[in-house]
């Protein structure tokens, strides 16, 4: 049986190595991973047990259920342009490509709205630290985007209070700084109407469409670390993949 730190509930340490398989490619899109006979088997668990730990996979994103059929590894085609913006901090060291750059409007403080609070878990300290910013490149706003984080983390990573850019990213800072690491996350997309300081930051007119993304970054013990929400303009593609035919 592998061996997992036992501070973790036993599902998730089942959930957790085949997770990390996922991500180093041993298991790749497509695959089958182990049902939960074999899980029960192979981890020494009972059934129920191997089966929240494939749930807990469902639910992040990794795999897929095929009714009579097994569960499998799912392609991971998620928000690309948070992917990428996330590897790219980790491998330069800076969040943005050349000529794009990022105007923070406002950061500190603040009473959390309700969507915010459910998504962070906030229950009875409704105060979290937020960070407002419009990204541009040559021709014009790109995103206008917040970031919102749970008291302790705010009081763990102080630049996150200041107006000013962070060069590797507030997800990066915020890891290093707190010593909690991003391991996956869930993203929610809706069209609406842009509000009026979103039309005025996006340089739109008044009533226009956007596209809104909700996205919440989850650590290695499945608790929320941040939670964004980003607009997009009507004109920009927020948004692109390839992949095969066949």
């Amino acid at each position: 049986m592998p061996q997992i730190e036992e501070a973790q509930p036993k599902y998730l340490q089942i959930a957790h190595f085949i997770r990390d398989q996922i991500l180093r490619g041993d298991l790749r899109p497509g695959d089958e991973v182990p049902s939960e006979r074999q899980l029960a088997a192979t981890w020494k668990v009972s059934r129920p047990t191997a089966a929240r730990s494939l749930e807990a996979l469902s639910h992040q994103g990794l795999v897929e259920k095929r009714q009579g059929s097994g569960t499998y590894v799912r392609s991971l085609e998620v928000n690309r342009r948070a992917r990428e913006l996330y590897g790219r901090a980790r491998q330069t060291g800076k969040i943005y490509t050349s000529g794009e750059y990022a105007v923070i409007t406002s950061a500190g403080w603040l009473e959390a709205p309700d969507h915010v609070a459910e998504a962070l878990g906030l229950v009875k300290d409704r105060r979290a630290v937020h960070r407002r910013r419009v990204t541009n490149n040559q021709d014009g706003p790109i995103t206008l985007s917040t970031s919102w984080f749970a008291p302790d983390v705010g009081q763990r990573a102080p630049k996150l209070l200041e107006p000013e850019r962070i060069q590797e990213g507030t997800l990066m800072y915020v890891e290093n700084m707190t010593g909690r690491q991003g391991s996956y996350a869930e993203d929610r997309m809706c069209a609406r109407q842009a509000t009026d300081e979103e039309a005025q930051d996006l340089q739109l007119d008044s009533g226009s469409a956007v596209l809104i993304v909700h996205h919440v970054v989850f650590d290695l013990q499945d608790r929320p670390l941040e939670f964004a929400e980003a607009t997009y303009p009507p004109h920009r593609w927020a948004f692109e993949q390839g992949y095969p035919l066949t």
